[in-house]
Formats: C-alpha cells, sequence, structure tokens
C-alpha cells in the first residue's frame, strides 16, 4: 500500500485543525513567516478570498486563535430567506495560519452548510497552491502544485474517502506521466510516460508486487513482535503472582513450637 507522504498528511491535519479552531502557527514556516509572526501587515491586502466585500447579504465575524494577537480567523455567514424563514449559514471561512497578516486557507461552503472546496497557500509565499474538494464532507480531490509555478503537478482522486487514482507530472510539462491506479487504497498498478508523450509506455506492476511485500513483511515483523511482547509480560505476571504467593504462604506459616526438655 502506498500510503501518502507524511508531509501530505501533516498538512491536511493542519487545514482541518486550523478551519475547526483557528492556528497560532505552522511547526514548518519558511524564515519569512517566522519573522512576521504576529506582526499586522499595516495598510496590506490580507489575501481575503472570501466573498462577502459591499454585499448586504453577508455577515463577517472575526476571531482569534490561540497565539494570536490580532483576529487571524474570518467566517463569512449568508443571510438567507425571509421573515421567520431567514437564517445564517456558514459560506466561507479563512485562517492566517502563520500570523503574517495574510489568510494562507480558505474554505468555502454550500448553502447547506457542506464544505464544497478549500484552498491553500502551503509555502506562505502569497500564492495557492494547495486545492481540495469535498462530495458528502469526505475529500474527493486534491490538486498540488509541486513547484510552486502556479499550475498542478499532482491530482489525487478519493473514493468513500481512500485514494483511488493519483496522476503525476514529473518533467512539469502540464501533462501527467505517472499514473497509478488503487483498490481499496492499495496500490493496483502504477502507469510510466517515458518519453513524456501522454500515453503509458511500462506498467510497473513488479513495483506494486514489491511495496505489497514490504508492506505484508513489515506488518507481519510488528505482529510477531507484538506477540513477542505479549508473552514476555504475560511470563512476568505470572512469576510476580508466584512470587507474592510464596511470600504470603512464608508469612502466614505458624511458627514450630520449641521441644519440651525431657
Amino acid at each position: 500500500m502506498m500510503a501518502p507522504s507524511k508531509a501530505l498528511v501533516g498538512f491536511f491535519t493542519v487545514l482541518s485543525a486550523c478551519a475547526a479552531f483557528g492556528c497560532s502557527g505552522s511547526t514548518e514556516k519558511p524564515p519569512e513567516a517566522a519573522q512576521g509572526a504576529n506582526k499586522p501587515l499595516v495598510g496590506a491586502d490580507d489575501q481575503s478570498r472570501c466573498d462577502y466585500k459591499g454585499r448586504n447579504d453577508r455577515e463577517v465575524i472575526e476571531s482569534s486563535g490561540p497565539g494570536a494577537k490580532l483576529p487571524n480567523v474570518r467566517r463569512v455567514f449568508g443571510i438567507l430567506g425571509e421573515g421567520e424563514d431567514r437564517r445564517k449559514v456558514l459560506f466561507c471561512r479563512e485562517i492566517d495560519t502563520n500570523l503574517d497578516g495574510s489568510k494562507d486557507v480558505v474554505r468555502t461552503y454550500n448553502d447547506k452548510g457542506d464544505a464544497i472546496g478549500e484552498q491553500a497557500d502551503a509555502n506562505y509565499d502569497g500564492r495557492v497552491d494547495t486545492w481540495l474538494k469535498f462530495a458528502a464532507g469526505r475529500i474527493s480531490k486534491v490538486e498540488l502544485d509541486r513547484n510552486y509555478d502556479g499550475k498542478v503537478d499532482e491530482t489525487r482522486f478519493y473514493v468513500k474517502g481512500k485514494v483511488s487514482r493519483i496522476q503525476r507530472d514529473r518533467n512539469y510539462d502540464n501533462k501527467p506521466d505517472i499514473w497509478e491506479v488503487y483498490a481499496e487504497g492499495v496500490l493496483e498498478r502504477m502507469g510510466v510516460d517515458l518519453d513524456f508523450d501522454g500515453h503509458v509506455d511500462r506498467w510497473d506492476r513488479d513495483e506494486v508486487a514489491r511495496r505489497v511485500a514490504e508492506d505484508k513483511e513489515r506488518e507481519e515483523d510488528e505482529k510477531a513482535a507484538a506477540e513477542k511482547k505479549k508473552a514476555e509480560e504475560a511470563e512476568k505476571a505470572a512469576n510476580d503472582a508466584a512470587r507474592s504467593a510464596r511470600s504470603g504462604s512464608k508469612a502466614a506459616m505458624p511458627a514450630t513450637p520449641a521441644t519440651p526438655p525431657k
């Protein structure tokens, strides 16, 4: 099984956490971002991507996440209906995760309050490089700009929360040259375009088999180690119980009476 990279998983985790609670920063922010933390950009554009300016049917709420001296979370609500049917629905939420004064994560919602998309600036250079789409509350598609040129270089498709296909553009010519096909989140085959003409030249099933074998071997080693540890703990518990029982027996044994003199 080919799992998503730790960096990617970590970034998605940050996005989810930030969307829910606000962020005080990132552990992998570049020097420029670190220097600007907690310093507002006076009069500067905060890179807002929520649609609310000049609209009477929008309500904006600003809040501060942990560590933020100024509001770094913006929630934009749409005012729907009239009279008794009038209600407020979250349409957009954006966050300044590294506290440099610019919003770098924005998530949009439909009129039912369900997430439909998200954009993020993962390297804090002021340009979006990560795009997410949602379906039924789950990520359905992820697009990544690996070389930060403003163009998508990798696309991941998900079905019921599990990756189903991945397309990668290794030479950055705006055409995929690696195709990975998954079944229930497990890599089945990988196609490679060797001459970059847009067509698969080789299917690397051997590579897939190798990865599956490595994963299986690792799982078996982990299982054996766990069973060994469990056996050692059981043996130790049994020995401790035996020693405790012997100690108790000695303490309860009556003293031998002295032999009376003849």
